[in-house]
Protein backbone atom coordinates (compact mmCIF):
# COMPACT_ATOMS: atom_id res chain seq x y z
CA UNK A 1 0.00 0.00 0.00
CA UNK A 2 1.32 3.40 -1.00
CA UNK A 3 1.42 5.56 2.16
CA UNK A 4 1.88 9.26 2.76
CA UNK A 5 5.14 10.24 4.51
CA UNK A 6 5.00 11.18 8.19
CA UNK A 7 6.35 14.63 7.31
CA UNK A 8 3.08 15.33 5.47
CA UNK A 9 1.09 14.82 8.68
CA UNK A 10 3.54 16.91 10.71
CA UNK A 11 3.44 19.80 8.23
CA UNK A 12 -0.36 19.72 8.08
CA UNK A 13 -0.51 19.96 11.85
CA UNK A 14 1.41 23.24 11.76
CA UNK A 15 -0.56 24.76 8.88
CA UNK A 16 -3.11 26.25 11.28
CA UNK A 17 -1.62 27.33 14.63
CA UNK A 18 -5.06 28.12 16.06
CA UNK A 19 -6.39 24.65 15.19
CA UNK A 20 -3.25 23.04 16.58
CA UNK A 21 -3.60 25.00 19.83
CA UNK A 22 -7.23 23.92 20.18
CA UNK A 23 -6.42 20.26 19.52
CA UNK A 24 -3.39 20.14 21.80
CA UNK A 25 -5.16 22.16 24.50
CA UNK A 26 -8.26 19.96 24.41
CA UNK A 27 -6.18 16.80 24.74
CA UNK A 28 -4.16 18.36 27.56
CA UNK A 29 -7.29 19.28 29.54
CA UNK A 30 -8.83 15.81 29.14
CA UNK A 31 -5.59 14.11 30.23
CA UNK A 32 -5.19 16.50 33.17
CA UNK A 33 -8.68 15.56 34.30
CA UNK A 34 -7.85 11.86 34.07
CA UNK A 35 -4.61 12.42 36.02
CA UNK A 36 -6.44 14.36 38.72
CA UNK A 37 -9.08 11.67 39.18
CA UNK A 38 -6.52 8.86 39.10
CA UNK A 39 -4.17 10.67 41.49
CA UNK A 40 -7.04 11.39 43.89
CA UNK A 41 -8.14 7.76 44.04
CA UNK A 42 -4.56 6.45 44.25
CA UNK A 43 -3.64 8.88 47.03
CA UNK A 44 -6.71 8.08 49.12
CA UNK A 45 -6.31 4.32 48.68
CA UNK A 46 -2.64 4.45 49.59
CA UNK A 47 -3.30 6.55 52.69
CA UNK A 48 -5.87 4.06 53.97
CA UNK A 49 -4.37 0.78 52.77
CA UNK A 50 -0.83 1.48 53.98
CA UNK A 51 -2.16 2.57 57.37
CA UNK A 52 -2.56 0.00 60.08
CA UNK A 53 -0.52 -3.01 61.16
CA UNK A 54 -1.78 -6.56 61.40
CA UNK A 55 -0.02 -6.81 64.78
CA UNK A 56 -1.93 -3.85 66.23
CA UNK A 57 -5.33 -3.92 67.88
CA UNK A 58 -7.50 -0.90 68.64
CA UNK A 59 -9.64 -0.79 71.79
CA UNK A 60 -12.32 1.87 71.39
CA UNK A 61 -15.77 2.64 72.71
CA UNK A 62 -18.47 0.11 71.97
CA UNK A 63 -20.79 1.54 69.30
CA UNK A 64 -18.10 3.79 67.84
CA UNK A 65 -16.31 1.15 65.78
CA UNK A 66 -16.47 3.25 62.60
CA UNK A 67 -15.05 6.50 63.98
CA UNK A 68 -12.24 7.08 66.43
CA UNK A 69 -13.27 10.74 66.76
CA UNK A 70 -16.65 9.74 68.28
CA UNK A 71 -15.19 7.13 70.61
CA UNK A 72 -14.78 7.70 74.36
CA UNK A 73 -13.27 5.29 76.88
CA UNK A 74 -12.15 5.76 80.51
CA UNK A 75 -8.69 7.11 81.34
CA UNK A 76 -7.91 4.03 83.43
CA UNK A 77 -8.19 1.70 80.43
CA UNK A 78 -4.46 1.61 79.42
CA UNK A 79 -3.31 0.51 82.87
CA UNK A 80 -5.96 -2.21 83.06
CA UNK A 81 -5.04 -3.44 79.57
CA UNK A 82 -1.33 -3.63 80.36
CA UNK A 83 -1.99 -5.53 83.60
CA UNK A 84 -4.62 -7.90 82.19
CA UNK A 85 -3.28 -9.06 78.81
CA UNK A 86 -0.15 -11.17 78.53
CA UNK A 87 1.98 -11.39 75.40
CA UNK A 88 2.02 -7.73 74.40
CA UNK A 89 5.08 -6.32 72.66
CA UNK A 90 7.49 -4.23 74.70
CA UNK A 91 10.71 -2.28 74.32
CA UNK A 92 13.17 -1.58 77.16
CA UNK A 93 10.53 -2.67 79.65
CA UNK A 94 7.87 -0.34 78.23
CA UNK A 95 4.81 -2.17 76.92
CA UNK A 96 3.46 -1.15 73.52
CA UNK A 97 0.18 0.24 74.84
CA UNK A 98 -0.64 3.68 73.48
CA UNK A 99 -3.50 5.76 74.97
CA UNK A 100 -4.69 8.25 72.38
CA UNK A 101 -7.18 11.03 71.77
CA UNK A 102 -8.29 11.71 68.18
CA UNK A 103 -10.00 15.05 67.58
CA UNK A 104 -10.80 17.27 64.62
CA UNK A 105 -10.22 20.92 65.57
CA UNK A 106 -9.82 24.20 63.65
CA UNK A 107 -6.14 24.96 63.05
CA UNK A 108 -4.71 28.15 61.53
CA UNK A 109 -1.30 29.74 61.06
CA UNK A 110 -2.26 32.98 62.79
CA UNK A 111 -4.66 34.03 65.51
CA UNK A 112 -6.54 36.39 63.22
CA UNK A 113 -7.33 33.95 60.40
CA UNK A 114 -10.12 31.41 60.44
CA UNK A 115 -8.86 27.88 60.96
CA UNK A 116 -9.64 24.80 58.90
CA UNK A 117 -10.34 21.41 60.46
CA UNK A 118 -7.34 19.20 61.07
CA UNK A 119 -6.96 15.94 62.97
CA UNK A 120 -5.02 16.17 66.22
CA UNK A 121 -3.77 13.00 67.87
CA UNK A 122 -3.07 13.21 71.58
CA UNK A 123 -0.19 10.84 72.21
CA UNK A 124 2.40 9.65 74.69
CA UNK A 125 5.93 8.33 73.95
CA UNK A 126 4.37 4.86 73.69
CA UNK A 127 2.82 5.93 70.37
CA UNK A 128 6.25 5.61 68.72
CA UNK A 129 6.41 1.95 69.85
CA UNK A 130 2.95 1.10 68.53
CA UNK A 131 3.07 3.02 65.25
CA UNK A 132 6.43 1.82 64.00
CA UNK A 133 5.84 3.33 60.55
CA UNK A 134 5.75 6.83 62.08
CA UNK A 135 9.12 8.51 62.42
CA UNK A 136 10.57 11.98 62.88
CA UNK A 137 12.46 12.90 59.71
CA UNK A 138 13.30 16.46 60.75
CA UNK A 139 13.38 18.08 64.18
CA UNK A 140 12.45 16.20 67.35
CA UNK A 141 9.41 14.73 69.13
CA UNK A 142 7.18 17.15 71.08
CA UNK A 143 7.66 17.46 74.85
CA UNK A 144 4.76 17.37 77.30
CA UNK A 145 3.93 20.74 78.79
CA UNK A 146 5.97 22.69 76.27
CA UNK A 147 3.10 23.61 73.88
CA UNK A 148 4.94 21.68 71.17
CA UNK A 149 3.61 19.42 68.44
CA UNK A 150 4.81 17.22 65.60
CA UNK A 151 3.16 17.59 62.21
CA UNK A 152 2.76 15.13 59.34
CA UNK A 153 4.10 16.01 55.90
CA UNK A 154 0.65 16.22 54.29
CA UNK A 155 -0.80 18.21 57.19
CA UNK A 156 2.06 20.70 56.81
CA UNK A 157 1.31 21.11 53.11
CA UNK A 158 -2.39 21.55 53.83
CA UNK A 159 -1.50 24.45 56.15
CA UNK A 160 0.60 26.09 53.43
CA UNK A 161 4.08 24.94 54.43
CA UNK A 162 5.73 23.94 51.16
CA UNK A 163 8.15 22.31 51.37
CA UNK A 164 6.87 20.76 54.62
CA UNK A 165 10.21 21.18 56.40
CA UNK A 166 9.54 24.93 56.56
CA UNK A 167 6.92 24.18 59.23
CA UNK A 168 9.65 23.52 61.80
CA UNK A 169 9.94 26.42 64.22
CA UNK A 170 6.64 27.92 63.06
CA UNK A 171 3.57 28.21 65.26
CA UNK A 172 -0.02 27.20 64.67
CA UNK A 173 -3.12 28.31 66.51
CA UNK A 174 -5.56 25.80 67.98
CA UNK A 175 -8.52 27.06 70.01
CA UNK A 176 -6.76 30.36 70.71
CA UNK A 177 -3.48 28.77 71.82
CA UNK A 178 -0.25 28.96 69.88
CA UNK A 179 1.65 25.68 69.48
CA UNK A 180 5.20 25.43 68.16
CA UNK A 181 5.92 22.79 65.51
CA UNK A 182 9.13 21.00 66.46
CA UNK A 183 9.03 17.76 64.45
CA UNK A 184 8.14 16.64 60.93
CA UNK A 185 6.51 13.19 60.79
CA UNK A 186 6.57 10.70 57.92
CA UNK A 187 4.60 7.45 57.82
CA UNK A 188 5.06 5.90 54.36
CA UNK A 189 2.08 7.83 52.99
CA UNK A 190 -0.36 6.67 55.71
CA UNK A 191 -3.01 8.76 57.44
CA UNK A 192 -0.53 9.75 60.16
CA UNK A 193 1.09 12.10 57.64
CA UNK A 194 -2.15 14.10 57.66
CA UNK A 195 -2.24 14.51 61.45
CA UNK A 196 -0.79 16.79 64.11
CA UNK A 197 0.66 14.92 67.08
CA UNK A 198 0.27 16.74 70.40
CA UNK A 199 1.12 15.40 73.88
CA UNK A 200 -1.92 13.63 75.32
CA UNK A 201 -2.30 15.60 78.56
CA UNK A 202 -1.82 18.92 76.76
CA UNK A 203 -4.55 18.09 74.23
CA UNK A 204 -6.94 16.99 76.99
CA UNK A 205 -6.39 20.31 78.79
CA UNK A 206 -6.84 22.23 75.54
CA UNK A 207 -10.04 20.37 74.64
CA UNK A 208 -11.27 20.13 78.25
CA UNK A 209 -11.62 16.40 77.91
CA UNK A 210 -11.11 13.75 80.58
CA UNK A 211 -11.49 10.62 78.45
CA UNK A 212 -9.57 8.77 75.73
CA UNK A 213 -10.58 7.97 72.17
CA UNK A 214 -8.83 4.62 72.03
CA UNK A 215 -5.97 2.46 73.19
CA UNK A 216 -3.73 1.00 70.48
CA UNK A 217 -1.64 -2.00 71.46
CA UNK A 218 0.86 -4.19 69.64
CA UNK A 219 0.70 -7.96 70.02
CA UNK A 220 3.73 -10.19 70.44
CA UNK A 221 2.46 -13.64 71.47
CA UNK A 222 -1.03 -12.51 72.51
CA UNK A 223 -3.64 -13.77 70.01
CA UNK A 224 -6.45 -11.45 68.88
CA UNK A 225 -8.94 -13.76 70.63
CA UNK A 226 -7.39 -12.89 74.01
CA UNK A 227 -7.89 -9.18 73.40
CA UNK A 228 -11.44 -9.73 72.15
CA UNK A 229 -12.14 -11.79 75.28
CA UNK A 230 -10.77 -9.00 77.49
CA UNK A 231 -13.02 -6.42 75.78
CA UNK A 232 -16.05 -8.70 76.18
CA UNK A 233 -15.25 -9.49 79.81
CA UNK A 234 -14.75 -5.92 81.01
CA UNK A 235 -18.32 -4.70 80.67
CA UNK A 236 -17.54 -1.70 82.89
CA UNK A 237 -15.17 -0.29 80.25
CA UNK A 238 -17.61 -0.76 77.33
CA UNK A 239 -14.88 -1.65 74.83
CA UNK A 240 -14.77 -3.03 71.31
CA UNK A 241 -11.59 -4.58 69.90
CA UNK A 242 -10.74 -4.20 66.20
CA UNK A 243 -7.54 -5.15 64.33
CA UNK A 244 -5.97 -1.92 63.09
CA UNK A 245 -5.62 -3.07 59.48
CA UNK A 246 -9.26 -4.17 59.47
CA UNK A 247 -10.34 -0.76 60.78
CA UNK A 248 -8.64 1.04 57.89
CA UNK A 249 -9.92 -1.53 55.38
CA UNK A 250 -13.44 -0.72 56.57
CA UNK A 251 -12.74 2.98 56.09
CA UNK A 252 -11.48 2.27 52.58
CA UNK A 253 -14.76 0.55 51.73
CA UNK A 254 -16.68 3.45 53.29
CA UNK A 255 -14.95 5.98 51.01
CA UNK A 256 -15.32 3.86 47.88
CA UNK A 257 -18.52 5.68 46.75
CA UNK A 258 -16.58 8.96 46.87
CA UNK A 259 -13.85 7.46 44.72
CA UNK A 260 -16.45 6.19 42.23
CA UNK A 261 -18.12 9.61 42.17
CA UNK A 262 -14.78 11.29 41.37
CA UNK A 263 -14.09 8.77 38.59
CA UNK A 264 -17.62 9.14 37.16
CA UNK A 265 -17.42 12.94 37.23
CA UNK A 266 -14.06 12.86 35.47
CA UNK A 267 -15.40 10.40 32.88
CA UNK A 268 -18.45 12.57 32.11
CA UNK A 269 -16.35 15.71 31.70
CA UNK A 270 -13.84 13.76 29.59
CA UNK A 271 -16.67 12.55 27.34
CA UNK A 272 -17.73 16.18 26.90
CA UNK A 273 -14.14 17.06 25.99
CA UNK A 274 -13.98 14.19 23.49
CA UNK A 275 -17.24 15.29 21.86
CA UNK A 276 -15.92 18.84 21.61
CA UNK A 277 -12.73 17.50 20.06
CA UNK A 278 -14.78 15.49 17.57
CA UNK A 279 -16.60 18.64 16.48
CA UNK A 280 -13.29 20.49 16.01
CA UNK A 281 -11.70 17.61 14.11
CA UNK A 282 -14.77 17.08 11.95
CA UNK A 283 -14.79 20.75 10.97
CA UNK A 284 -11.07 20.55 10.20
CA UNK A 285 -11.36 17.41 8.06
CA UNK A 286 -14.48 18.72 6.32
CA UNK A 287 -12.55 21.83 5.23
CA UNK A 288 -9.96 19.55 3.59
CA UNK A 289 -12.34 17.39 1.53
CA UNK A 290 -10.93 18.69 -1.79
CA UNK A 291 -7.38 17.96 -0.57
CA UNK A 292 -8.39 14.40 0.38
CA UNK A 293 -10.02 13.91 -3.01
CA UNK A 294 -6.86 15.16 -4.74
CA UNK A 295 -4.76 12.68 -2.80
CA UNK A 296 -7.04 9.88 -4.00
CA UNK A 297 -6.60 10.96 -7.62
CA UNK A 298 -2.82 10.81 -7.07
CA UNK A 299 -3.12 7.13 -6.21
CA UNK A 300 -3.32 7.16 -2.44
CA UNK A 301 -5.94 4.82 -1.05
CA UNK A 302 -8.51 5.86 1.51
CA UNK A 303 -6.77 3.63 4.05
CA UNK A 304 -3.48 5.45 3.49
CA UNK A 305 -5.20 8.83 3.87
CA UNK A 306 -6.92 7.66 7.06
CA UNK A 307 -3.56 6.53 8.39
CA UNK A 308 -2.04 9.95 7.67
CA UNK A 309 -4.93 11.74 9.39
CA UNK A 310 -4.55 9.36 12.33
CA UNK A 311 -0.85 10.18 12.56
CA UNK A 312 -1.67 13.87 12.55
CA UNK A 313 -4.27 13.52 15.30
CA UNK A 314 -2.09 11.22 17.42
CA UNK A 315 0.81 13.66 17.16
CA UNK A 316 -1.34 16.52 18.45
CA UNK A 317 -2.94 14.49 21.23
CA UNK A 318 0.44 13.05 22.26
CA UNK A 319 1.85 16.56 22.64
CA UNK A 320 -1.17 17.49 24.78
CA UNK A 321 -0.85 14.31 26.86
CA UNK A 322 2.86 14.87 27.50
CA UNK A 323 2.24 18.50 28.50
CA UNK A 324 -0.52 17.33 30.86
CA UNK A 325 1.82 14.76 32.43
CA UNK A 326 4.48 17.41 33.00
CA UNK A 327 1.93 19.74 34.60
CA UNK A 328 0.55 16.88 36.69
CA UNK A 329 3.97 15.93 38.02
CA UNK A 330 4.98 19.54 38.65
CA UNK A 331 1.75 20.86 40.18
CA UNK A 332 -0.74 18.11 41.06
CA UNK A 333 1.57 15.46 42.51
CA UNK A 334 1.63 15.74 46.30
CA UNK A 335 -1.15 18.33 46.55
CA UNK A 336 -2.94 17.95 49.88
CA UNK A 337 -6.61 16.98 49.93
CA UNK A 338 -8.55 17.18 53.19
CA UNK A 339 -10.96 14.45 54.29
CA UNK A 340 -12.42 13.30 57.60
CA UNK A 341 -9.35 11.27 58.57
CA UNK A 342 -7.04 14.23 58.05
CA UNK A 343 -5.16 14.86 54.80
CA UNK A 344 -3.88 12.75 51.95
CA UNK A 345 -1.84 13.67 48.92
CA UNK A 346 -2.74 13.34 45.25
CA UNK A 347 -0.35 10.72 43.92
CA UNK A 348 0.64 10.77 40.26
CA UNK A 349 2.45 7.45 39.96
CA UNK A 350 3.48 5.42 36.91
CA UNK A 351 0.07 3.73 36.63
CA UNK A 352 -1.78 7.05 36.72
CA UNK A 353 0.58 8.50 34.11
CA UNK A 354 0.02 5.47 31.89
CA UNK A 355 -3.74 5.93 32.20
CA UNK A 356 -3.47 9.61 31.28
CA UNK A 357 -1.30 8.92 28.22
CA UNK A 358 -3.66 6.12 27.20
CA UNK A 359 -6.62 8.50 27.44
CA UNK A 360 -4.77 11.04 25.29
CA UNK A 361 -3.97 8.43 22.62
CA UNK A 362 -7.56 7.17 22.66
CA UNK A 363 -8.75 10.74 22.17
CA UNK A 364 -6.42 11.05 19.19
CA UNK A 365 -7.69 7.84 17.58
CA UNK A 366 -11.39 8.62 18.08
CA UNK A 367 -10.93 12.25 17.09
CA UNK A 368 -9.34 11.31 13.77
CA UNK A 369 -11.04 8.14 12.61
CA UNK A 370 -14.69 9.11 12.89
CA UNK A 371 -14.45 12.42 10.93
CA UNK A 372 -12.03 10.90 8.39
CA UNK A 373 -14.22 7.89 7.64
CA UNK A 374 -17.25 10.09 7.16
CA UNK A 375 -15.54 12.59 4.84
CA UNK A 376 -13.78 9.91 2.80
CA UNK A 377 -17.11 8.30 1.91
CA UNK A 378 -17.72 11.03 -0.68
CA UNK A 379 -17.09 10.02 -4.31
CA UNK A 380 -13.90 11.52 -5.74
CA UNK A 381 -15.63 13.81 -8.31
CA UNK A 382 -17.92 15.24 -5.62
CA UNK A 383 -14.97 15.73 -3.26
CA UNK A 384 -13.03 17.62 -5.96
CA UNK A 385 -15.98 19.94 -6.58
CA UNK A 386 -16.30 20.77 -2.87
CA UNK A 387 -15.31 24.35 -2.02
CA UNK A 388 -12.53 24.70 0.60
Amino acid sequence: MKTLPFEYAARNLGRSPARMALTVGGAMLVVLLVLTAGGFVTGMQRALITSGSERNMILLGSGSEESLERSEIPMRTPGIVAASIDGLASSAGVEAVSPEVHMAMPVSRSKETEGSLAVLRGMTPAAWLVHDDARIIEGRPPVKGGREAGIGRMAARALGFDPPVTALGASIWVDGQDIELVGLIAADGGVIEGEIWYPLNDLQVLAQRDSLSCVVLTRAEAPPSAINAFAARRLDLELAAIPEDEYFATLSRFYRPIELMVILTAALIAIGGILGGLNTNYATVASRVRELGTLQTLGYSRTAICWSLLQESLLASSIGALLACLIGLAILDGQAVRFSMGVFGIEIDALVLAGGIGAGLALGVVGAMIPAMRCLQLPIPEALRTSA
